[in-house]
């Protein structure tokens, strides 16, 4: 009985505790749901931003469109004049025309220099790093300091680009004085402008590539372009799909360039549709053609990229 007795404290501690809150489990719960309130507040934080500056600013442009908006006095509903008042404009063809063009020939030159460029970046053994910098250094020097340089290296008098034709006794250009030129120039201006950014993604794109693909592709014979044809471009597909898109949409909303360099001109030669907006706002002070505009801009970017993203994610599935 005595031993009986004697097991029976180390029995009773060897049953599992009754079933109740532990402390540590209570104070690790809290810290997520403390740690998940934060994440909320963050985002909220984030999402009431992006609704004032964005959401906000473009839903009240659509409402404006359908109204004679002016500073100070109470808008009024004139339905579709404002849009009808756009159509009627000489500029509207030749804005839309430059922009069209402008996004072809930015998108020709944008599209294969940068790649170009990451290739040879990619092949390279030294100095890497220091022609990352050069390359990119167009990025970080402010657009309107950027397109100043560039008019001054376009001036048809002492210009830096005819001091070098003159040098190499080469036919001098108008550049973006001339109405056959201007809207060339200011797509090259443009492209060394956004170069480095497009540059640096394609870079990150081609080096996540397996090297074993390419050594498969060498050891069945496959040369330099084969090897660019048959591994990397297929590689960095999605990569090159979606900087496609975000180019041409960049590209349909030139501004900076047509505003600094050429005013428009010659001749409404460099004319663009943001440019046209601009003008409608602040220099014919007509709000409502300026948001008409907007709203046609932004109807043709959403239903191109809808299109876009559609057959590409079909050929994906494909």
């Amino acid at each position: 009985m005595t031993k009986t007795a004697e097991r029976r404290p180390s029995e009773a501690a060897a049953l599992p505790a009754p079933p109740g809150p532990h402390p540590a489990g209570g104070g690790r719960r809290r810290r997520i749901l403390l740690d998940q309130a934060r994440a909320y507040a963050f985002l909220v934080g984030g999402l009431v931003c992006f609704a004032l500056f964005s959401w906000y600013p473009a839903i009240r442009a659509v409402v404006i469109a359908f109204q004679k908006y002016t500073p100070g006095s109470p808008p009024q509903w004139v339905g579709t004049a404002n849009f009808t008042h756009v159509l009627d404009d000489p500029e509207f063809g030749a804005a839309w025309r430059n922009t069209l063009t402008f996004t072809l020939l930015a998108l020709l030159l944008g599209f294969a220099v940068p790649f170009v460029l990451a290739l040879v970046l990619n092949e390279l053994r030294h100095a890497k790093a220091f022609f990352r910098v050069v390359v990119y250094l167009p990025v970080m020097i402010p657009p309107v300091v950027s397109a100043l340089l560039w008019k001054w290296f376009y001036d048809p008098g002492a210009g830096l680009a005819n001091e070098a034709l003159r040098f190499l006794h080469l036919p001098t250009s108008n550049w973006s004085n001339g109405t056959d030129t201007a809207l060339i120039s200011l797509v090259i201006v443009a492209t060394w402008a956004n170069l480095g950014g497009t540059v640096l993604i394609y870079l990150a794109a081609l080096q996540s590539i397996p090297g074993e693909l390419y050594e498969a592709a060498e050891l069945d014979g496959a040369n330099l372009f084969q090897r660019i044809r048959h591994v990397t471009i297929p590689q960095t597909r999605f990569v090159i799909l979606m900087l496609m898109l975000l180019q041409i949409i960049a590209t349909m909303q030139v501004f900076t360039e047509p505003f600094v360099i050429t005013g428009g001109g010659p001749e409404s030669a460099t004319v663009t549709v943001l440019y046209l907006i601009y003008k409608y706002a602040f220099l014919y002070n007509d709000f409502g053609g300026a948001c008409a505009l907007s709203v046609m801009l932004l109807v043709l970017l959403g239903a191109f990229s809808a299109v876009y993203l559609r057959l590409t994610r079909t050929e994906g599935d494909a």
